[in-house]
């Protein structure tokens, strides 16, 4: 009894092994023309965006910088599971789409999350700017409204949208730390009037926002004056007060 259970396992576990490593090909192939066609969706965008860079900030969280804006990677614990949703930012950071990329909610109900808060739909979030006031159902005292019978799932989700907006803001994850300005390569902005029309920054601002060392803002551009040897914004910031 005991060698032919060890034989069956042995077998089955061959089997498991060789099916599970044929089929993660096509597995990850699948996740990864769904991320494609998301991007695509929360970004508006006519064509398939090229991700130029990617900052993982943890397990769930994930800032993709495209040709054609930033769309941010986030997760939380819904009703019945991991809630992962990716959401799309424009510039001024409102929320220009949100596609759910993974979900274990019941279905007819938490299920709906991928179109109650669309365009269009009862709680539509696109074009909110979570900046102005973070994304909460009415319940709680906030403006967005909660999927029918499904509170639980409509605050996890837009837990979810909460946490995409503060990492492509640079601002921090439940303690993490995220080390992405969103102000930096994607969205190319300089300081101040630095920024050139096609989006280029011009003579002493970088595209971190910063300004070149030696160099300090004033009416919202760098210019050449000593800047403590700090040359960041933060110093410039401080020197033209005292100039002002």
């Amino acid at each position: 009894m005991v060698i032919v259970l060890t034989v069956i396992s042995v077998i089955a576990g061959g089997v498991l092994a060789y099916v599970n490593k044929i089929t993660a090909g096509p597995i990850e192939q699948i996740k990864a023309e769904t991320l494609n066609n998301a991007l695509k969706s929360v970004l508006n965008a006519e064509q398939m965006p090229t991700v130029t860079a990617t900052d993982t900030i943890d397990e769930w969280t994930i800032v993709y910088s495209t040709d054609n804006g930033t769309a941010v990677q986030a997760a939380t614990d819904g009703f019945g599971g991991k809630l992962k949703v990716l959401v799309g930012f424009t510039a001024d950071g409102a929320i220009s789409g949100y596609s759910v990329l993974e979900h274990a909610e019941t279905p007819g109900l938490g299920a709906k999350a991928g179109e109650w808060f669309q365009e269009g739909g009862k709680g539509c979030i696109v074009g909110k700017k979570p900046a102005e006031k973070e994304l909460t159902v009415s319940k709680d005292g906030g403006d967005v409204d909660a999927i029918t019978a499904s509170t639980i799932t409509s605050r996890a989700f837009l837990q979810a949208v909460n946490k995409a907006y503060k990492a492509y803001t640079g601002a921090s994850i439940d303690g993490v730390g995220s080390a992405t300005p969103q102000a930096a390569a994607e969205q190319k902005k300089c300081c101040g009037k630095c920024q050139g029309e096609s989006g280029e920054c011009k003579g002493d601002c970088q595209h971190d926002g910063t300004c070149k060392e030696g160099t300090c803002k004033g009416d919202g551009a760098c210019r050449k004056e000593a800047c403590g040897g700090e040359g960041s914004s933060e110093a410039c910031a401080r020197q033209a007060n005292l100039n002002d």
